[in-house]
């Protein structure tokens, strides 16, 4: 299973989801999709822009869990 890590990456940053939501120009309800592991499907382009945001790298938003 892949997990997102993006929560855990703005607690370490200091920042909110209202934050996020702010920078990305975005809703909340996609926000917290995204850092609560529920979104269902997730673009190229988010992925990139989460990066330039968080100022990391793609390997720093996921991590694969064995089951």
């Amino acid at each position: 299973m892949i997990n997102m890590n993006v929560q855990k990456l703005l607690d370490e940053r200091n920042r909110t989801r209202y934050w996020l939501v702010k920078q990305m120009q975005t809703t909340y309800k996609t926000v917290n999709k995204i850092c609560d592991n529920t979104l269902t499907g997730l673009q190229l382009e988010t992925i990139e822009k989460l990066c330039q945001i968080l100022e990391c790298t793609p390997n720093d938003l996921f991590t694969i869990e064995n089951p």
